[in-house]
């Protein structure tokens, strides 16, 4: 690794830009926040007196100092925003979804190839504490042969929130968009993809204009007819959340509630250090951890032994870490524009089956 310094600009300044992009950005050794556009507003300047803030895409183009533009903006934008970064030779990072539709994903993968650029899908939650304990449970086989894996992005907002660009009316927005490529990056992370897709998309609360809810179940066949079902749920009306992840398997069970705390810690106004520096950034508490429930002898399963799991460390440092050393051609990407593509492809697949109300085969 060079000791080159890449300097970054972000696009947008809401709770994606301030919260889940510029801090971390400003943790990773070899990363310069260089600019943010802003367009109206002194949140950013105040935030990071250090970056330039920027009033126009063009301005933040033009600067050779920019070599990876990061676009967080409303997800109706990303595709045109990314591919004028992309045109004028910028890195990109897009928030998820990587794109409206998986022609205008396709089409940004095909550019970046073109022009030798990384176009990475923001699939942070790869580096949720709560998925790598899952991850690694999985791989060490600690609940056995797994038949069923449940993932829930769950949240109680009865009433639709006014004037948010969010609750408006546009394919690209809505949780499908909006939490459905978390839930399912981190199912094809963890099995590939799968044989077959189905998927109901719902509109449930009164007066919504967007989809607030789905159930989307990924086929997975194995040997002798014993393959896996993974669910991916979220709703707008859990009052009470479902388990964030669940797992059952032929020797027993992992349920862990609760969300990784990155994010509320830093909403709540916490620091990302320095990656590199002394400590850890931000253990989860022991309430919160998972319990794994099993029958060490098969023949005897009402002998359970209860345990609790220890959450792996979540850290989105790592994120730009890995678009650091891939930029710097030190290690290959974590994501790149065809996990954001297979991402948006499932969606429209999920979309499918529900309007049809049929099981899809997946072909990507």
């Amino acid at each position: 690794m060079t000791d080159r310094e890449i300097g970054v600009g972000i696009v947008g300044f809401g709770l994606g830009g301030r919260v889940f992009h510029a801090p971390f950005v400003n943790a990773v050794t070899g990363l310069r926040l260089a600019a943010i556009l802003q367009r109206k507003g002194d949140e950013a300047a105040k935030a990071f007196p250090a970056a330039r803030i920027v009033r126009s895409l063009d301005e933040m183009l033009a600067d050779k100092t920019i070599e990876l533009v990061v676009v967080t903006t409303p997800n109706a934008t990303h595709f045109e925003l990314a591919k004028q970064a992309l045109a004028a030779g910028k890195h990109v990072v897009v928030d998820k979804p990587f794109a409206a539709t998986s022609e205008q994903a396709l089409k940004l993968s095909r550019l970046a190839k073109d022009k030798g650029l990384l176009a990475a899908p923001f699939h942070n939650r790869r580096w949720d504490g709560d998925f790598l304990t899952v991850k690694k449970l999985i791989a060490e086989q600690a609940v056995g042969r797994l038949v069923t894996f449940e993932s829930h992005f769950d949240r109680f907002r009865p009433l639709p929130r006014a004037g948010l660009w969010q609750e408006a009316e546009n394919p690209a927005n809505g949780m499908l968009f909006d939490l459905g490529p978390h839930l399912v990056d981190q199912a094809l992370a963890l099995f590939g993809l799968p044989d077959s897709i189905t998927a109901s998309v719902r509109s449930d609360r009164d007066g919504t204009a967007i989809e607030d809810a789905f159930d989307i179940t990924l086929s997975y066949p194995g040997a002798n007819g014993k393959g896996l079902l993974a669910h991916c749920r979220t709703s707008y009306l859990a009052c009470h959340n479902a388990p964030r992840f669940l797992l059952h398997g032929t020797k027993g069970s992992f349920i862990k509630h609760g969300l990784d705390p990155q994010e509320p810690a830093l909403v709540g106004g916490a620091q990302v250090p320095k990656l590199g520096s002394p400590g850890v950034w931000l253990q989860e508490d022991e309430s919160a951890w998972g319990a794994l429930t099993v029958a060490p002898n098969p023949a005897a399963p009402e002998k359970l032994i209860k345990s609790q799991v220890k959450t792996e460390l979540g850290d989105y440092r790592g994120f730009y870490a890995n678009v650091r050393d891939a930029i710097l051609g030190a290690a290959p990407p974590a994501l790149t524009a065809q996990d954001g593509l297979r991402v948006v492809r499932m969606l429209e697949l999920a979309r499918q089956s529900s309007a049809e109300g049929r099981t899809l085969k997946v072909r990507l």
